[in-house]
């Protein structure tokens, strides 16, 4: 069972890191088309500015809880290891619970968020109701909180790039 739940994060880390770099290649081509546009042509083209904020919340939840997985954010750990290894542990299931409880902040909240606004329109895209636009925010929540569950009982990880990658020498 654990190794099938493993698998499955694994599926779902490449997911998040699927949409958060598709969110953010999106946002490369949007921002140099808008100062094209408003530069080049004298004429702005009013959707690229919106669309990268839209994007960009894909990224930041989307992408934040694929980071999280592999300890890829910003941490401040010197104190945390001058403690012997036991306090360590508990130290880091502390942590856990707390981001834990982040997570269900952002699936709780960002659900009733995507409720009150979906009846919404983005005046730049009347098609697209303000609740899709914030459901990356209970869908990153879902994702991160399924990744903490992997790393409180089956703990981190394996790096990706260690595990496959041969390191060549440099002469």
């Amino acid at each position: 069972m654990a190794r099938l739940f493993r698998r499955a994060m694994d599926w779902l880390y490449l997911a998040c890191v699927v949409v958060g770099c598709t969110a953010l290649v999106l946002i490369s081509a949007v921002i140099p088309w808008a100062v094209f546009t408003r530069y080049v042509l004298n004429s702005a083209a009013s959707w690229p500015e919106p669309l990268a904020v839209l994007l960009t919340i894909v990224l930041t939840f989307i992408g934040a809880a694929a980071g999280y997985r592999l300890n890829l954010h910003m941490s401040v750990s010197y104190f945390a290891d001058q403690l012997p290894a036991r306090f360590r542990t508990l130290l880091d299931l502390v942590v856990q619970l707390l981001m834990a409880l982040i997570a269900i902040f952002m699936i709780v909240w960002g659900a009733r968020l995507v409720e009150v606004t979906w009846h919404n329109t983005i005046a730049d895209f009347p098609f697209l109701s303000v609740g899709v636009t914030y459901l990356p925010i209970p869908v990153g929540g879902v994702c991160l909180l399924l990744f903490i569950i992997e790393r409180i009982f089956l703990g981190a990880p394996p790096d990706p790039i260690t595990q496959d990658s041969h390191v060549v020498p440099i002469d």
